[in-house]
C-alpha cells in the first residue's frame, strides 16, 4: 500500500507528538479522519514502532506514571506528581491505567485491622435490641415452630406456627432495672409517624398474641398480650409464670479456657 508520507517520515511524527491524531496532522492528513488514523496505526504496528509515550488526552505518559508509582506511597501522592486533580475519579482512572501497565501496586493496599481475638469480643445487654429477635427466632425454631417474619411493618415481628394455629408475636427486650431489682420492658409503641419523640400507647390486644421479652439477665418470656393489655410499660418480676427460658449464656463474658 502506498502513503502520501515515507516511514521516516512517520518515524519522526510519532517521536515529535504524543497522540494518533497529532501523528496525522504532523503528516498532514486531517486529524479527525478515522481511516488516515486507522492507515497511519496499521503501518506503526508494521514496523514495529514505540508509541509508549502517547498520552491521548492524558496530560501525563506512561514512563511518567511508572516514576510517580515508584516513588509514591499513596494514590494521592500518585496523582499529585502527575500534576493531576485529586479526587476519586481521577484516582480511579490512573489506577485502572497502572494495573493494565502491570505496575506493582502492592504497597497502596491498605493494611487490613486485625479482627481482636474472640476472648476480648464481650456480649453486652445494650445489643440485646438488635439479638432479640434473632433469639426468639432461634427459640422458636428449636422447638419445630416454623416462624415467618412479616414483609411490611405490622404490630407484630413475627408470624408462629404454633400447634394450635399461628400467632402474632411482638418481640421486647429490656436493659433496664427498676428500684426492686426487676428490669423494666417497654411494650408500648409509638404511633406510627414522623415524630420520634411523640408518647408510647399500648397495643391493641386484637393485633397480636403474644409478647416475647427477653430481660437484661437472659431470661426469656412469652407473655399473652391480653395479659398485659393496656400497657406500655411492665416489670417482668411480677411475670415469673410465663419463662419459658435462659439466654444468659449469651451474655456472660466467656472465660479464657472456654474461648480457646
Amino acid at each position: 500500500m502506498k502513503y502520501p508520507w515515507t516511514d521516516d517520515e512517520l518515524r519522526a511524527a510519532i517521536i515529535e507528538t504524543r497522540s494518533w491524531r497529532g501523528v496525522a496532522r504532523a503528516l498532514g492528513a486531517k486529524g479527525h479522519s478515522g481511516g488516515a488514523v486507522r492507515r497511519i496505526k496499521a503501518r506503526a504496528a508494521a514496523l514495529g514502532l514505540d508509541v509508549s509515550h502517547f498520552t491521548a488526552q492524558r496530560t501525563w505518559s506512561d514512563e511518567q506514571l511508572k516514576q510517580a508509582v515508584g516513588d509514591a506511597w499513596t494514590w494521592g501522592e500518585v496523582v499529585r506528581a502527575l500534576k493531576l486533580a485529586d479526587n476519586d475519579k481521577t484516582r480511579l482512572i490512573v489506577k485502572g491505567h497502572a494495573v493494565r501497565l502491570d505496575l506493582d501496586i502492592s504497597k497502596f493496599d491498605p493494611t487490613p485491622t486485625p479482627f481482636p481475638p474472640i476472648s476480648v469480643v464481650e456480649p453486652s445487654p445494650t445489643n440485646l435490641r438488635f439479638a432479640g429477635e434473632w433469639i426468639a427466632i432461634a427459640w422458636f425454631a428449636l422447638r419445630g415452630l416454623p416462624v415467618a417474619v412479616p414483609a411490611q411493618h405490622q404490630a407484630y415481628d413475627l408470624l408462629v406456627s404454633f400447634p394450635d394455629g399461628v400467632q402474632r408475636v411482638q418481640v421486647k427486650t429490656s436493659v433496664f432495672r427498676a428500684a426492686n431489682a426487676s428490669w423494666t420492658v417497654g411494650i408500648g409503641q409509638r404511633p406510627y409517624t414522623l415524630d420520634k419523640t411523640a408518647g408510647r400507647r399500648p397495643y391493641d390486644p386484637d393485633e397480636l398474641d403474644f409478647f416475647f421479652v427477653i430481660d437484661g439477665e437472659g431470661s426469656l418470656y412469652l407473655i399473652p398480650s391480653k395479659t398485659v393489655a393496656g400497657r406500655v410499660a411492665i416489670n417482668v418480676g411480677a411475670y415469673k409464670e410465663y419463662i419459658v427460658g435462659d439466654a444468659s449464656s449469651f451474655l456472660a463474658t466467656p472465660t479464657r479456657s472456654a474461648a480457646k
